[in-house]
C-alpha cells in the first residue's frame, strides 16, 4: 500500500467530503430508491435504476475516499522551508511566451485543483518544477505543445 501525500487542508476537504456524502447524499438516495419502488414493477422502472445507479457511484466514492484518507501522508507545510520547489511549496511563474504571471501550490493528487491555483505533484507541470529553484526556467510539454515558465518565486505558506 502506497502511502497518498496530501496537506492538512486536503485531508480535511477530503473527511467533510465523505461526511456529505454518508449524512446527506446517502439518505437522499434512499429517499428516491423508496419513491421509485412505490411506483411500481422495478423492471421497467428508469427512476429505480437511475437511483441505484446513483447509489452505486456514490458508496464506490465513499470507499475510494476512505481508501485514500487510510493511506494518507499528511505532510504539514508550515514546517517546510527552503529555496528549491517540492511537494508544498507555493511557486510564481512567469509565461515566457505571454508575460503571464501565474501562482501554483503543489499538491497531493486527490486535491489538485488548477482553478484554486493548486497542482498535482503528478501533473506534468509539477514534475517539471519539482528540485528548480528561483530565476530557473522549465520546459513543460502540454497538450497544446511546449511551454516555458521562469520561476520567481518559491514560498511554503
Amino acid at each position: 500500500m502506497d502511502k497518498v501525500p496530501m496537506t492538512a487542508e486536503g485531508y480535511t476537504t477530503l473527511e467533510a467530503e465523505i461526511k456529505n456524502l454518508k449524512t446527506a447524499e446517502r439518505p437522499r438516495i434512499i429517499k428516491l430508491i423508496a419513491e421509485a419502488r412505490s411506483h411500481g414493477d422495478l423492471s421497467e422502472n428508469a427512476e429505480y435504476h437511475a437511483a441505484k445507479e446513483l447509489q452505486g457511484i456514490t458508496e464506490a466514492r465513499i470507499a475510494d475516499l476512505e481508501d485514500k484518507l487510510s493511506r494518507a501522508d499528511i505532510i504539514d507545510v508550515s514546517k517546510l522551508k527552503g529555496s528549491q520547489v517540492m511537494f508544498g511549496a507555493t511557486v510564481t511563474l512567469i509565461d515566457e511566451d505571454t508575460e503571464d504571471k501565474v501562482k501554483y501550490r503543489i499538491v497531493g493528487e486527490v486535491e489538485g485543483n488548477v482553478k484554486e491555483g493548486k497542482i498535482s505533484i503528478t501533473s506534468p507541470i509539477a514534475r517539471a518544477l519539482l528540485g528548480k529553484t528561483k530565476n530557473d526556467v522549465v520546459e513543460v510539454s502540454t497538450p497544446g505543445g511546449g511551454k516555458s515558465y521562469e520561476i520567481v518565486k518559491v514560498e511554503f505558506k
